[in-house]
This record gives structure tokens, C-alpha cells and sequence, in this order.
């Protein structure tokens, strides 16, 4: 059986909006079905240094092609990164035009060097929740309790956290 694997995109430096339908179309060639997209959120830098610019966030649902591994899908998505124009971080948390995290690969529980299965903060992140919600509201991140709209739910809002509607997305 394929998994469905959730993968939150991130974007505060250069042609953000850009960048993220870029790496959702990208992300599209090694999916199985048609890729499931969320709208894309403007959210609070968190734990970014002083001044950072806001975020835009968005999450895709996939089903990869058949031989693609969590590593070698994280491996793939770190290749965007550099694709975009992301450089090594200097600054932890610092501004980059993408992000690219996987959030969960099915029912799989991982812990290596590289890779944590579900990713290990996802519950406790509005800027992944709030779109997230919008594709899987009741489903379950494995290891937890709660529901993807009930950890939502229990989350500090965001005063900076909109969706973008789609004319904004055209600039219109």
C-alpha cells in the first residue's frame, strides 16, 4: 500500500508565492495521484532572528511513485531548496526562499540522524495546522491523540496568520 505523505512548504525570501507553487508543481512529478494543495498562508516568523520577514506556508498531500524512500524524498526536497536558491545556514531559523519539511509518510514512526517521522514539532505549529487543516482536518498524525483540527484548535492564534486568496495569488 502507498503511503500519503504530507510535506509543509515554506517561503520569506525572494518571489515567495512563486517559489511555492514552483516546488508544489515540482513535488506533482513524483506523485502517484494528483497532488492535493492547500491555500497558501501568510504566517509570524517563529523563532527567526529579530526582523525576519513573514512567511508563506502551504502543505501538499501526495502518493510518491513507486521506489521513493523517506530519505530519498527528503533527500529530493533538499535538492529544491538549493534549486530555489537556498544557501547553508549560516543563522538558525534565518530567511530562505524555500523550506521544504516532511510532516508525515503515512503510518510510519522514523527516528534517524536525518529524518524524524512525523516531524517532530508539526503538532505544535500553526503555520503547518492552518493549512493542513484545510485537506485532512480529522486525521491523525501517527504517535498522537488529537486530530490535525483538534491541535489546531488548541494553538495561540496568529495575528499575522490570512490565507491568500487567489486573486492575490495572480496579483489582482
Amino acid at each position: 500500500m502507498n503511503p500519503q505523505v504530507i510535506v509543509a512548504l515554506g517561503s520569506n525570501l525572494g518571489d515567495s508565492t512563486n517559489l511555492l507553487i514552483w516546488a508544489m508543481d515540482r513535488i506533482a512529478t513524483v506523485s502517484k495521484v494528483e497532488l492535493r494543495r492547500s491555500s497558501i498562508w501568510t504566517s509570524t516568523p517563529l523563532e527567526c532572528p529579530l526582523g525576519s520577514p513573514v512567511f508563506l506556508n502551504a502543505v501538499v498531500e501526495l502518493i510518491p511513485l513507486d521506489g521513493i524512500t523517506p530519505e530519498g524524498f527528503l533527500e529530493w526536497l533538499k535538492q529544491l531548496e538549493t534549486e530555489a536558491g537556498r544557501l547553508p545556514k549560516k543563522v538558525m531559523n534565518e530567511a530562505r526562499p524555500l523550506d521544504l519539511d516532511i510532516i508525515s509518510w503515512g503510518e510510519v514512526v522514523w527516528n534517524s540522524v536525518d529524518l524524524i517521522l512525523p516531524h517532530p514539532r508539526a503538532h505544535c505549529r500553526r503555520f503547518v495546522l492552518q493549512p493542513l487543516v484545510e485537506l485532512a482536518p480529522d486525521r491523525f498524525l501517527p504517535g498522537h491523540t488529537l486530530s490535525i483540527r483538534e491541535f489546531l484548535d488548541a494553538l495561540p492564534p496568529d495575528a499575522l496568520m490570512r490565507r491568500i486568496e487567489p486573486a492575490q495569488l495572480n496579483g489582482d
